[in-house]
């Protein structure tokens, strides 16, 4: 039997692609750098040619590193950036202008507006979700309202509208599978929690037609198969979801209670609920976690929008240091904050506040204020806002949740994870393999060929590289959170018309 996954990790800020052997772990990687644009403030857009080139061209070296052709490969899994939304004619694939970046802001005052009549409670209802620009239904209603050749091909039945995951798998079979998995669906504002369908009355409300979905499937399964004339081979896609979702399978958090915590471009923190919903009544949301042979495990999530993004912009737009690892020491070297707090709220704050006019801030600078500071204060924001999201899922399902899973680029940061344990007073296990998201992507695609038989198998893979306990008291991190929550609230509400 073959026994090597090609596993697909589109994101952000780049596209992976990693060839993994059930035996041996991961083989081969290769990674493309992905670009955003900011037309207007609070906007965020990418090129759908480039998502779908710098994926297309990651999965060639990958394989040409791992010396293995695609014929040998058992099976495709993708994970994707969630949200992210765009739009081609379903009969060329040509794609209908940018596509809109989970983090774009531009929906906001649609969101107010809709929420004074009423639709935020119907929404929450129906999906789980907060009525807000951050999730892909309004992004494909404003699409629909101001791309004439969108709206003219969804009036004769040509639109494709769809987020990252059904792009790749359109573009991998050659322009004819228009298909998602339940973890993806579930993060459009359209997809019915209940009933695992679409919703026709959100569907209307937003002015969406419904044959320009994809269809929805379990999250293992196949899919569709590669374009044998684009590469050679009709290797099977048959895992799919979204990024966080995927980390949460990746890290073997199978049972209800299991959380753990993602540091990417944003930070995403999920706790698996079972097959049951929580009450997400404090700025949290339910969500499909993954969806096995017609049974949907959930997940309660907290979504925050700026993590790794943060440092990447104390690198490029300040020019504080060179390279990211720098900032385990520089935060080190100071005794404390020195009473500095960064809040970064570029594109709005996510879960648990959700204002989608809340502004970046730095408070409590000083004469004696220096980068070190800055920097500090930019992962101590990481871990402040995980906290708050900790916090809120610990009322909510009543875990205790007392070890917290992390993985994504910044768990490699010692400070950072430190700090986490500290102001979170939770354990922290990092995960030895880092690419946890790619891994449940692997893991997704290799149970439907068989590589792996069940949950069990997929749980004795799993390796803790280091644990960081709690080194001050509650008390102590308590008051390490005045700081925060006194600057949280300087920064909400700064755009607001």
């Amino acid at each position: 039997m073959k026994g090597m996954i090609l596993a697909l990790d589109q994101g952000t800020s780049s596209s992976r692609s990693l060839l993994i052997r059930r035996s041996q772990g991961i083989l081969s990687s290769a990674v493309q750098p992905l670009t955003c644009t900011y037309p207007h403030p609070g906007w965020v857009e990418q090129d759908p040619e480039e998502i779908w080139q710098s994926q297309k061209t990651s999965m060639e070296q990958a394989l040409a590193q791992g010396k293995t052709k695609l014929s040998e490969v058992a099976a495709i899994g993708i994970t994707n950036q969630r949200e992210t939304t765009l739009a081609w004619n379903k009969e060329t694939g040509e794609p209908l202008g940018p596509a809109i970046v989970w983090q774009c802001r531009r929906t906001a005052e649609f969101c107010e507006e809709a929420k004074a009549q009423g639709w935020g409670e119907k929404v929450k209802e129906k999906t789980g979700l907060v009525l807000d620009p951050y999730f892909s239904g309004t992004k494909m209603a404003w699409i629909l309202q101001h791309n004439r050749a969108a709206k003219k091909l969804a009036d004769c039945g040509k639109l494709a509208l769809g987020t990252v995951d059904s792009w790749l798998i359109y573009r991998l079979s050659g322009n004819r599978a228009h298909r998602t998995d339940a973890s993806n669906a579930s993060r459009t504002l359209l997809y019915n929690l209940q009933t695992g369908t679409w919703d026709e009355e959100l569907a209307n409300w937003l002015g969406i037609p419904l044959e320009a979905l994809p269809s929805i499937q379990d999250s293992s399964g196949e899919f569709a198969r590669l374009d044998r004339g684009l590469w050679g081979a009709d290797t099977p896609i048959t895992g799919v979801a979204g990024d966080q979702q995927a980390s949460l399978f990746g890290q073997a958090c199978f049972a209800p209670g299991d959380a753990k915590s993602t540091y990417g471009t944003g930070c995403f923190l999920l706790v698996n609920t079972g097959n049951s919903l929580a009450p997400a009544k404090n700025g949290l949301i339910n969500t499909v976690a993954w969806q096995l042979q017609g049974k949907r495990t959930y997940a309660l999530e907290g979504s925050i929008f700026m993590a790794g993004a943060l440092i990447q912009w104390l690198r490029d737009q300040l020019g504080l240091f060179s390279d990211a690892t720098q900032t385990a020491a520089m935060a080190a070297s100071l005794k404390d904050n020195g009473g500095v707090y960064l809040v970064p709220a570029f594109v709005g704050l996510g879960a648990p506040h959700w204002d989608p006019y809340a502004r970046g801030t730095i408070c409590g600078l000083t004469r004696d204020s220096n980068k070190n500071h800055l920097a500090r204060a930019g992962l101590e924001a990481i871990a402040f806002q995980a906290a708050d999201l900790l916090e809120a899922m610990r009322q909510e399902t009543g875990f205790a949740i007392q070890t917290l899973k992390i993985d994504g680029g910044a768990s490699a940061n010692p400070f950072l994870c430190q700090f986490q344990a500290d102001i979170a007073q939770v354990q922290i296990d990092r995960s030895k393999n880092s690419e946890a998201t790619a891994m449940g992507a692997a893991f997704l695609a290799g149970l439907a060929v068989g590589l792996w038989k069940n949950q069990a198998e997929i749980q004795a893979t799993w390796q803790r590289d280091c644990r960081f306990e709690p080194e001050i008291s509650a008390t102590q991190a308590l008051r390490q959170r005045q700081g925060w929550l006194k600057a949280l609230e300087r920064s909400k509400g700064w755009a607001k018309p």
